[in-house]
């Protein structure tokens, strides 16, 4: 049964950064791609970052370059996602995924398996 548990989430302000972290059960890493996604309150889930198993290939979403930062520790069977001068928009629950491959798809049905979500609240 393979297990993601997402951790650090909380309440912020704006223009502080935050780290939050996926943690899957032993052996449930595999040689997979890892993405995380997040949704806003009244919005549709969406893509935000994903990492391929060696970590050489990094896709972010267009509006999050240069402030979110994905890095895994394949060791350790997590992944970390280092979030720098968040914004009120950047409120939503946090969710990590394993991919059904290597490849770091953005696409959510690309994706197998899911964690329960982690909250991050940026207040103003």
């Amino acid at each position: 049964q393979v297990q993601l548990v997402e951790s650090g989430g909380r309440l912020v302000q704006a223009g502080d950064s935050l780290r939050i972290s996926c943690a899957a059960s032993e052996g449930t890493f595999g040689f997979n791609a890892m993405g995380w996604f997040r949704q806003a309150p009244g919005k549709e889930r969406e893509f935000v970052s994903v990492i391929n198993y060696s970590g050489d290939r990094v896709v972010y979403a267009d509006s999050l370059k240069g402030r979110f930062t994905l890095s895994r520790d394949n060791a350790r069977n997590t992944a970390f996602l280092q979030m720098n001068s968040l914004k009120p928009e950047d409120t939503a629950v946090y969710y990590c995924a394993l991919g059904r491959s290597t490849y770091p798809y953005t696409r959510q049905e690309e994706y197998a398996y899911w964690g329960q979500g982690t909250q991050v609240t940026v207040s103003s």
